[in-house]
């Protein structure tokens, strides 16, 4: 067993020797990146060694191929300023150590102003930011002991009337090291092509020579934007269930993340687990990471048998240090 961390915190302190650069709002799709599980969110967002339910597949799409049962669930994201973000999750069993999934997460800013320099309180116009995405997952358990997957998504995000649509893909490995259940797994996430925006709101009028007099010096333009690539994330970490007694259950997680827009940083947290009904969870997100804006989290859940039905309800709180704390509300079921 010492051999085995040994190895683990080699190769998440072998994610640490290359030099931290930051990229920070350089890679379109950001909404991506906002983790959808309250229950994994009280744990520091540390996810990708777990397979707990459909949302584990965010994380690390090889946790459909561990699933045991048919899952569902919602999850409701009272993110900072106002904005809103929900995701969806369900992933059917097909047969023995092989699920499919599907997952719908949606990001809304709410009606905003429209101000300019000449009208700063505002034209009396509103606009909204609007993202979502759809995606369709497989895993399967390769061996007893090893279970790989894959996702693809499909992204909008849209700007008043400007918006722009890619591709991603996410695949993953989960293999489970001893036999008390310590699984260490790897996850590359939102591996796409590099997109940009179109619309109304880039068309222009164009004086071609501004020194010339009596052409036409309002000829229809469209400007052209940037392409920019999606925010690729790298994850490898391991869960441990420490197991004390039939009623009483710690499970631990850490993750190492390798993002291509931001600095490498680790993200662990633990689960106390009673009677398999009640948890009390508590984590921290992104230790190491450059101007990290998140930090310590928490959160509660509880789950109780409803007519051969298990019902989950978790909530977590994540903090952030300068636009607020977020709150999460996850309902799923199991069957």
């Amino acid at each position: 067993m010492k051999r085995t961390f040994y190895l683990l915190f080699s190769l998440v302190a072998l994610s640490f020797i290359s030099a931290a650069q930051t990229k920070t709002g350089t890679t379109i799709g950001q909404f991506l990146l906002i983790e959808p599980s309250a229950r994994t969110a009280g744990m520091g967002n540390a996810g990708v060694g777990t397979a707990a339910d459909a949302m584990s597949a965010y994380y690390n799409p090889a946790a459909l191929g561990s699933l045991q049962t048919t899952t569902a669930g919602f999850t409701h994201n009272n993110w900072f300023a106002g904005i809103s973000h929900d995701y969806f999750a369900a992933s059917v069993k097909f047969w023995e150590g092989g699920s499919a999934a599907l997952s719908i997460s949606s990001l809304n800013s709410g009606d905003i102003a429209v101000r300019t320099v000449e009208q700063p309180l505002g034209t009396g116009e509103q606009y909204r930011v609007t993202d979502y995405s759809i995606g369709i997952g497989y895993g399967q358990k390769i061996t007893d002991k090893f279970s790989a997957g894959f996702q693809i998504s499909y992204l909008q995000e849209t700007i008043w009337h400007s918006m722009l649509s890619a591709v991603a893909v996410n695949f993953g490995t989960l293999y489970q090291i001893t036999a008390d259940g310590l699984q260490i797994g790897a996850s590359i996430s939102n591996f796409g092509a590099r997109a940009q925006f179109s619309g109304s709101d880039l068309r222009i009028a164009y004086d071609l020579d501004p020194s010339r007099h009596g052409d036409n010096s309002t000829l229809p333009a469209e400007l052209i934007t940037e392409e920019f690539s999606l925010p690729v994330v790298f994850r490898v970490g391991f869960a441990y269930p420490l197991s004390f007694n039939e009623n009483n259950t710690f499970n631990l997680a850490i993750d190492a993340f390798h993002p291509s827009d931001n600095s490498e940083s680790i993200s662990f947290g633990g689960e106390y687990l009673f009677m398999k009904s009640f948890a009390l969870r508590a984590g921290y997100q992104h230790l190491f990471e450059t101007d990290s804006e998140v930090g310590l989290t928490a959160g509660a859940g509880i789950m109780w048998d409803i007519a051969n039905y298990i019902l989950h309800i978790d909530y977590s709180w994540a903090e952030h240090k300068h636009l607020g704390a977020v709150q999460r509300l996850t309902v799923g079921m199991e069957l």
